[in-house]
């Protein structure tokens, strides 16, 4: 079976943060999430990624975001390898999920 990696847009991915079904990994650099992060999600940064750094998710389905889509896919895919069945990722990153006009923190 291929590994594959399904876009999920930025509204789907907030709503289903606010209802308990997703646990967002964000993959982004420490210097990144400094400046801007998801509210609730996990940092799990790509350049030193390992799939066992992410917490259990305790049942919530996983979905990784970066800034713009692409280390995402990448993670998701590692995370495949590694025999975890993530595949789902947030499509546009973190300029999809501004232009969606939804919140964000700072520092971290």
């Amino acid at each position: 079976m291929a590994n594959q990696v399904h876009d999920l847009l930025p509204d789907e991915v907030s709503k289903g943060m606010a209802e308990g079904r997703y646990l967002l990994v964000d993959v982004r650099e420490p210097n990144e999430v400094a400046v801007e992060a998801y509210p609730g999600g996990i940092v799990v940064p790509l350049s030193t990624f390992d799939p066992k750094n992410i917490p259990d998710p305790q049942g919530k389905e996983v979905v990784f975001a970066c800034r713009s889509g692409k280390r995402s896919v990448t993670a998701s895919l590692a995370a495949q390898a590694a025999g975890l069945p993530y595949n789902q990722h947030l499509a546009g990153g973190m300029l999809g999920w501004k232009a969606a006009g939804l919140p964000t923190k700072s520092g971290g």
